[in-house]
């Protein structure tokens, strides 16, 4: 069974409130975000170990393609349809920009327009030889055509699922991998793997808004890989307050100003209430 996450206390939420009222302030998520919306994390108290795929991997490897697009096939069954929780919802009400590094697009699904996706998203394909940006939908449907003899359904919130799309589960050795339908060329997702870097007009984008801001929000991130981390060593060095709200601890506790161990949903939705109360301060 999952472990619950524990709901912020009222100290804990006006903690927030004092820090963000009448303040600009940017927020940048993390897969804890995603949890409720039934895609597992990474590292949280429930996650299991697993191996995400390399870069390297895939691009030297037809072998590894075929297992992760085996095996992706399969849990964006369930990745695809997953809704935007609340939240997603409550930083969309609240008008906040974003920095994520999910993939899985629920921020814009929410209704929150200024989103840096800093890992890139699920739903495109790139072909890494003529650089054509497709739909994973419509890869998805190729993929079905090709392989109907796989069958089957990877459960939302379940530790199979992962929160690249992929899925850990045993790959069928006869599955049909499809290419490029311009060039031939060889497909992956259009998103940032283990091992590979983010394009630099996006971590410069994020800079920019935590520069802009008076305070960084950290919602449902570990923080443990520089990729995320960097931003919130970037706010501290710069004395803008940095508030992790987690359920667990993360990588930044010592930087922040404020840490809040409980459920992301829970939390922002409380905020987000307290935030648009009419005698909210600074409102």
């Amino acid at each position: 069974m999952p472990t619950p996450k524990p709901h912020p206390t009222p100290g804990q939420v006006a903690s927030i409130v004092d820090l963000l009222a009448g303040r600009r302030w940017v927020a940048l998520t993390g897969a804890g975000l995603s949890t409720d919306s039934g895609i597992p994390d990474y590292r949280g108290p429930d996650a299991r170990p697993t191996r995400p795929i390399q870069y390297g991997e895939f691009i030297r490897h037809a072998d590894a393609r075929r297992r992760y697009w085996a095996r992706s096939m399969q849990g964006y069954r369930s990745f695809g349809a997953a809704p935007p929780n609340p939240g997603h919802t409550a930083l969309a009400a609240l008008g906040v920009p974003i920095i994520t590094q999910n993939v899985d697009g629920l921020h814009t699904a929410a209704g929150s327009t200024d989103v840096v996706d800093l890992h890139g998203l699920i739903e495109r394909v790139a072909c890494l030889e003529c650089g054509d940006l497709t739909p994973r939908r419509t890869l998805q449907e190729r993929l079905e055509d090709a392989n109907p003899q796989v069958t089957g359904q990877i459960p939302a919130g379940t530790a199979e699922l992962r929160p690249d799309g992929d899925a850990d589960i045993a790959d069928p050795a006869d599955f049909v991998v499809v290419p490029c339908l311009r060039c031939g060329g060889v497909l992956k997702p259009d998103v940032v793997f283990f091992g590979e870097n983010v394009p630099r007009e996006r971590v410069a984008r994020s800079y920019a808004l935590v520069d802009a801001a008076e305070v960084l929000l950290v919602a449902g991130s570990s923080l443990t890989v520089m990729s995320g981390l960097r931003f919130a060593r970037h706010a501290a060095k710069a004395g803008t307050p940095v508030v992790i709200v987690n359920h667990g601890a993360t990588r930044a506790d010592e930087l922040a100003a404020l840490t809040v161990d409980a459920g992301t949903s829970e939390t922002l939705t409380a905020v987000r209430a307290a935030l648009t109360a009419p005698d909210a301060v600074g409102s």
